[in-house]
């Protein structure tokens, strides 16, 4: 008992410092050394605040629980844009109030590009919990009842084999991302670049409608948003690869892989839609 209370009066010296090494001298055989600061040694780092300077994303239990924490997300958002997109394939009066009201289409997309706006542009909106919980949960309602007013122009048995094969191609380059040795994240420019000429190729594809184009464009689009989904999962990884995303942007980080997941299966759709018509 007497032992546990000099522990307690025992001097605590903070990360930074170091004990001075001094001759034993064996009249005073308990002297302790006075602490001084050694510069060379690194600041204290802690990961629960974000100001904290000097915190590396190398640490394989933070880098793990970062991972579960944006696969978990990711994993609800899916949920909810396939019961949604069920929904309206499979339900005769949600599939017939859907197609006589077009005006749902713009209004979600009004809803998805202001929320996505204010996911990646406002830091304290994407970081501050729970408002980057809300304005998520508002973006994938919006996102899912976009894809749903989409998916109803096809047959059922269209959509379902979209979802199959996108869920197989998605796990595939998943666990490519996971294995491979080539470095994407220095392909963030070029990946860039490639958006901007998908998004005018698409617009001249407006006014020229025909099926070859449609498959040009679907395709072209489909393989750059399977490099994409390569990218971001990278990006989340960290580790080895020359860039790498904070821990504290797990928001940031589902949002990406599920944009992706979702151009990567409305182009497969788009795909099957124009080969079997």
């Amino acid at each position: 008992m007497w032992q546990g209370q000099q522990n307690q009066h025992q001097p605590y010296y903070p990360p930074g410092f170091q004990q001075q090494q001094q001759p034993y001298n064996p009249a005073y055989p308990h002297q302790q050394a006075p602490a001084i600061y050694n510069p060379q040694q690194p600041p204290y780092m802690d990961p629960e605040y974000p100001d904290a300077k000097g915190f590396e994303f190398d640490d394989a239990s933070i880098r793990r629980g970062f991972i579960r924490k944006v696969y978990s997300i990711l994993t609800v958002q899916l949920s909810i844009t396939l019961a949604v997109i069920s929904l309206f394939v499979f339900h005769k009066p949600t599939n017939g109030f859907i197609k006589q009201h077009h005006e749902i289409v713009w209004i979600s997309l009004g809803v998805v590009v202001v929320t996505m706006i204010a996911l990646a542009c406002c830091e304290s909106v994407r970081r501050k919990s729970p408002m980057n919980i809300i304005f998520l949960g508002i973006f994938t309602i919006a996102e899912s009842v976009m894809m749903g007013c989409m998916s109803v122009r096809y047959s059922a048995d269209l959509v379902m084999m979209a979802v199959g094969i996108t869920a197989a191609v998605c796990l595939g380059l998943t666990l490519f991302a996971f294995q491979t040795k080539f470095d994407f994240t220095v392909c963030g420019g070029a990946l860039f670049v490639a958006v901007i000429i998908m998004v005018i190729f698409g617009f001249v594809a407006m006014f020229f409608r025909s099926k070859t184009l449609t498959l040009v464009q679907a395709s072209l689009g489909a393989m750059l948003f399977c490099v994409y989904l390569i990218y971001d999962t990278q990006l989340m990884l960290g580790g080895k690869h020359k860039y790498s995303i904070s821990p504290e942007e797990y928001i940031f980080a589902a949002l990406n892989l599920y944009l992706d997941i979702i151009q990567i299966f409305m182009y497969i759709l788009t795909i099957l839609g124009a080969t079997r018509d």
